[in-house]
């Protein structure tokens, strides 16, 4: 199964308890959230293990990938995240520490082939140097996900739902993007 062409990928991700339980309880329940926010789901990963990004910074994460159908008249990917991060605020999600430890955290990776503001903005965010993407967080909505290509924690999953999604400025797919990871990075991603 292949994303569609318009399909918004989501990447789910956690490591704290919330309301509704450990991580993985956690994921399930902001699943429906997002039904319920009007986010149709229309494939979902599998739940993946893997450790706390950047390495020791808090306890090992649960992620996951979904396919969101576009729903009737197509797809604003601002109210998109308007909505994902509304569901992330009924699970607690407070936005006080970049790449800090959270019970949910719901990562918009694209929305078809749109490519957000624009592609030179793009393509600087995608070459930020780690130390500044730690402590800078882009104004505007930049899609694709500027750093999804470097992460084996999104990738993984990604190939469950989403192997052939072509990223539209580097123009590999979901499975070459994952393929060129190291494969340490990619073997720490286990299946729950």
């Amino acid at each position: 199964m292949d994303c569609a062409e318009q399909d918004t990928l989501v990447a789910l991700g956690g490591n704290w308890p919330s309301d509704a339980g450990p991580p993985e309880a956690t994921l399930r329940a902001a699943l429906g959230a997002l039904a319920e926010a009007g986010l149709a789901v229309r494939r979902v990963s599998r739940f993946f293990a893997n450790p706390c990004f950047p390495k020791g910074n808090g306890p090992d994460y649960v992620n996951a990938a979904a396919a969101l159908a576009p729903g009737p008249g197509g797809v604003d990917p601002e109210e998109v995240l308007r909505r994902l991060h509304s569901v992330e605020a009924r699970f607690g999600r407070v936005r006080e520490e970049r790449w800090g430890g959270r019970a949910l955290d719901l990562d918009l990776l694209a929305v078809g082939e749109i490519v957000l503001p624009d592609l030179a903005e793009q393509a600087n965010w995608r070459r930020l140097p780690l130390e500044r993407q730690m402590q800078e967080a882009p104004r505007e909505l930049v899609l694709p996900h500027p750093r999804m290509q470097e992460r084996a924690f999104v990738l993984v999953p990604l190939l469950d739902i989403a192997p052939g999604w072509r990223h539209p400025t580097i123009g590999a797919t979901v499975s070459e993007m994952c393929a060129a990871l190291p494969r340490d990075a990619r073997t720490e991603v286990v299946p729950i």
